[in-house]
Formats: C-alpha cells, structure tokens, sequence
C-alpha cells in the first residue's frame, strides 16, 4: 500500500481548477462587446457633361490650320467665313454636320493632317505670309513643304537669325506664344562692344523700357567667349524686345540668333534650312505648354 505524502498537491484538483480557468476565461470573451461591422460608403458618381460633338466655328477653323482661335475671331467678324454660302458673323456659332463651311471662298475641311516645322530662319528675310514689296519672306523657303496651310508661330525681325517654328495646329500656336505659359527662348546676342558685369546685372534685374518692365529669366556671358557674345533667356514675346533691352544700355546689337525654342535646338538644321518634327518631338513641346 502506497504512502500519500500529505504535502504533495492533488493534481487532479489542479486540473479540475485549470478547466473552470479556462470556462471561466471563454464565457468572459463571450461577455465582451462584440465589434461593429464597418461600413464602406458606396463612391459618389459625379455627372460629366457630354462633350459636344460640334465644334464652335473659331474652333473649326483653327483646327484646319486657317488661323488662331483669336485671329479666327475676327475673320469671322469681318465677314470672311460662310457657312451653305451665307456670311455668319455669330462668334458663338456651333459647326452642324453637313455644313459647307468657306473661307474666302474655299471649302476648309476640319480634318487636317497636323503639321509641325522647325526652321533655322536665315538673315534678310520677313517672317510674314505675305508682303506686299515682293521681299523675301519665310514661307518662300517652306513653299514646297507641304500641302497643308501653315502659318509662323510668333515672329523674328527680319535680320534676326534661328529657330521659328511653323504649324497648322492653332490651339499649340495660341499657347506656345502667349507669355503666361513661360515658354523658353534662348537667343545668342553679338554686340559692338564688351558688356560689363554691371550692366549684366541691370538686364537680369530688369529693364523698365516703354513698354513695361522687360523681365529677363537668365543672362550672361557666352562661356568662351568674347565680352561682347551673350547668352540671354527670356520668355516675353515683345517687338524686338532682345534689341530694345540692350539699346537701352547704348549697345548695338550686330547679330541675334535665336538657338533654342520650347525645348528645340538648332542641332542637324543648316541656316536656311527646315525639318519636320518627329512624333516625340511635338509631344515633348506640348508638354511645355
């Protein structure tokens, strides 16, 4: 017969204490507030606004390369454009399918294969469509380009040298030449004589001419390179207004080129000459505006 040593616990006590813990602990978890089901808000759908599948008539012409929206405008004002053979000058007009619209007389089909062309424009040439003393003029290099009306976006003097661009597409001609969008033009400037470091910090300050201030984004000297060559960058699109800022110095500009426009360069283009610019070249400066 075995002994029972009386100091010894009763394991089986024990246990027995454990599983009324553990009874205990469960009924304890289900006496706990049970979490509430978080609810997700179904999205709110916004109505879009159908897109209306007629052009309004500035619009139509600019997209036919006949001008800008703006100088579209005023074309149809002044009574150029006709829709069916009669004169609309209803601004707010809306092209309706089936419209013959004329300009002048020719029917301009809306459809048109967009054009981009970079030129390095050459000196003693008129950047105008047409000029009424038989000179030289910029669309007489471009004569033979394309079949497709183009037109100049912005100007350059007519002794001013470099990049000029030329479209059909008026909406990225309207943007690439008003200055709210900063586009950047880099010009090369030769002058009679050196410019001193003063004056140079006069053009970057700002120059208050005529017209208004003439705000300079960057200017210095062209890196080796005499004194008298520089290197300036501006995004206003004023007459004249790289030679205006350093007359009002007393310097004489002798040459002025223009060597980058809205991230183009004159890279591979003679003087004289024009490319047409690649796909990812146009998306590339589209994305400056």
């Amino acid at each position: 017969m075995k002994h029972l040593d009386k100091n010894k616990p009763n394991r089986s006590k024990r246990s027995n204490d454990k599983s009324s813990d553990k009874s205990n602990d469960k009924s304890s978890d289900f006496n706990k507030p049970s979490r509430p089901k978080q609810r997700f808000k179904k999205p709110k759908l916004e109505s879009v606004a159908p897109t209306n599948p007629n052009p309004r008539l500035n619009k139509y012409l600019a997209n036919a390369g006949i001008a800008s929206r703006r100088a579209s405008d005023e074309l149809i004002r002044t009574g150029n454009v006709t829709i069916n053979d009669k004169v609309v000058v209803e601004m707010g007009y809306r092209v309706q399918a089936g419209d013959v619209v004329k300009f002048k007389g020719k029917v301009v089909e809306a459809n048109v294969r967009k054009v981009y062309i970079l030129m390095n424009k050459p000196k003693n040439t008129i950047t105008t469509t047409n000029d009424p003393q038989g000179r030289k003029t910029v669309m007489t290099i471009l004569k033979n380009a394309c079949d497709e009306r183009i037109y100049p976006v912005g100007r350059l003097d007519r002794q001013t040298t470099g990049l000029l661009l030329f479209t059909n597409d008026g909406d990225l001609a309207k943007k690439l030449s008003h200055p709210s969008h900063k586009v950047k033009k880099i010009y090369h400037v030769f002058l009679d004589r050196k410019v001193s470091v003063h004056d140079i910090q006069k053009i970057g300050e700002g120059l208050e001419l005529e017209d208004g201030l003439a705000e300079v984004d960057k200017v210095s000297y062209v890196q080796d390179k005499p004194k008298n060559e520089i290197g300036i960058e501006i995004h206003i699109g004023r007459n004249r207004i790289v030679r205006r800022i350093f007359e009002h110095l007393g310097y004489e500009v002798v040459k002025l080129d223009r060597v980058y426009y809205a991230g183009l360069t004159k890279k591979d283009i003679p003087r004289g000459m024009y490319r047409f610019l690649k796909p990812d070249e146009v998306r590339m400066m589209k994305y400056f505006v």
